[in-house]
C-alpha cells in the first residue's frame, strides 16, 4: 500500500441542487441518490477534521452552493480555521448584500462560471436567462476587491468563441480565466456527440488562447486546458487518484474527485461513520489506485506513470467498464479506438444544439 499524500484541497459539495441545466455538468446523473444531506454542524466538523489533515484550502461548490441558507456560516468556520476559502458558484441566485455578507465572513476569492461570450449562447447552454445576473455578479466582486476567476467549459457550441471569452474577461477585470475542455463524464459523456469539437476547432481556440495568455501575461492568469480525447495522453487527474484533493459530497461520502460517485463496484466510506483522516489515511477505496502497484500494461512500464499517474479512473471505467484499465484518452491504451472513434464523430459538420441535464431536487 502506497504511504497517502498530504492532501492541501478540500472540495465540499455542499449540494447537488442547481438553478441551470448545463448538459456537462459533471453532477450525478440520478441527483446523488436520497441520503440526507449533511447538516451544518456535520460541515464544520468535515472542516475541523480537514484542517487536522493539512488541508490549507476549501472550494465551496455543488451544484450550487448558494442554495444553502448556512453558507455564510460555513465560510466563517473555514476563516475561523485558517482555511482559504474559494466560492465555486454560477452566480444564481446571489444578491450583492449576500456576496457582501460572505466576504465579511471570510470568503477570500470567487469562481464564477460563465458559459460563453454573449447572451444567447450562454442562456441556451444554461437553460435559463442569467447571463446579464452573471455580469452582475462579477461587477459585484470586482467592486469588493476579491479575486474573481472566470470559468468556460468549452465545447462545440461555445468554443469558435475563445477570443470573445477573452475580451469578456478583459472587460470584466477578471484575475484568472479559465478556459477547460468538457470532461467527458456523467451527463457530458451522455451528450459527446453534441459537445466534442472537431480538431480544426480546438487547434483554432487553443492558438487564441496562447496568443492571449502571452499578451496578458502581466494582468490576467489564463489556462486554457486541452481536452483528454484530441491529447493523446491523459492529464494528471486531480493530481493523482485520493492524491492532494479530497471530496466530500452532499451526504458525506469521501471520494477522489467529483466523478468517483460513478464508480459503482467501489464502496466510498462516509465521514457519518468514520473520521476523515481515517478514512483519508486507511480507505480500501481511496487505497485502491494509489501508487503504482494497482497499473496494468502499458501503464506499469510507460515513463509518464509519475506525471500522469494513469490517467482518469473514472474515464477509464466509464469508457471500458475496467477502473483498472489504462485510459483510453491515451494513445497507448489498448481501448484508444474508442477514443479515436468519437475524434472522427466530431469531424462531421452539424449543428450546434443545446442539451440539458436533468433537473434535480436534492
Amino acid at each position: 500500500m502506497t504511504e497517502p499524500a498530504r492532501p492541501y484541497t478540500l472540495v465540499a459539495e455542499l449540494t447537488y441542487r442547481c438553478p441551470l441545466r448545463c448538459g456537462y455538468c459533471s453532477n450525478p446523473v440520478d441527483g446523488g441518490g436520497s441520503a440526507r444531506a449533511l447538516a451544518t454542524d456535520e460541515w464544520v466538523r468535515v472542516l475541523v477534521q480537514a484542517e487536522a489533515l493539512g488541508v490549507v484550502q476549501v472550494h465551496f461548490t455543488g451544484g450550487e452552493p448558494l442554495v444553502r441558507k448556512d453558507l455564510e456560516s460555513l465560510v466563517a468556520a473555514a476563516r475561523a480555521l485558517d482555511l482559504y476559502s474559494q466560492l465555486v458558484t454560477s452566480g444564481v441566485p446571489l444578491t450583492q448584500a449576500r456576496l457582501r455578507a460572505l466576504r465579511d465572513a471570510g470568503l477570500d476569492c470567487v469562481q464564477l462560471s460563465i458559459q460563453a461570450a454573449d447572451a444567447a449562447t450562454s442562456d441556451a447552454i444554461a437553460g435559463r436567462a442569467c447571463f446579464a445576473d452573471k455580469l452582475e455578479v462579477a461587477r459585484w466582486v470586482k467592486d469588493l476587491a476579491m479575486p474573481l476567476t472566470l470559468n468556460v467549459v468549452l465545447h462545440r457550441a461555445n468554443i469558435a468563441a475563445v477570443g470573445e471569452l477573452v475580451e469578456l474577461a478583459e472587460r470584466i477585470g477578471a484575475d484568472r480565466l479559465e478556459l477547460a475542455n468538457t470532461q467527458y463524464l456523467g451527463s457530458a459523456l451522455r451528450h459527446r456527440e453534441a459537445l466534442l469539437p472537431s480538431r480544426g476547432q480546438l487547434e483554432h481556440a487553443r492558438r487564441v488562447a496562447l496568443a492571449a495568455q502571452q499578451r496578458l501575461a502581466d494582468r490576467m492568469e489564463l489556462v486554457f486546458v486541452l481536452p483528454d480525447y484530441h491529447a493523446d495522453r491523459p492529464r494528471a487527474c486531480m493530481e493523482g487518484w485520493a492524491r492532494r484533493y479530497v471530496v466530500v459530497t452532499p451526504a458525506g461520502t469521501v471520494l477522489p474527485c467529483q466523478a468517483a460517485h460513478a464508480l459503482t463496484q467501489m464502496k466510498f466510506d462516509s465521514v457519518r461513520q468514520r473520521p476523515l483522516d481515517d478514512i483519508w489515511n486507511r480507505s480500501q477505496a481511496l487505497d485502491a489506485f494509489r501508487g503504482e502497484d494497482w497499473m496494468q500494461a502499458p501503464c506499469r512500464s510507460c515513463e509518464r506513470r509519475t506525471q500522469d499517474f494513469g490517467g482518469c479512473r473514472c474515464q477509464a471505467f466509464a469508457l471500458t467498464g475496467d477502473a483498472a484499465a489504462a485510459d483510453p484518452a491515451c494513445a497507448l491504451s489498448p481501448h484508444h479506438d474508442i477514443v479515436q472513434r468519437a475524434r472522427r464523430g466530431a469531424e462531421r459538420e452539424r449543428a450546434s444544439l443545446p442539451v440539458y441535464r436533468a433537473v434535480r431536487s436534492r
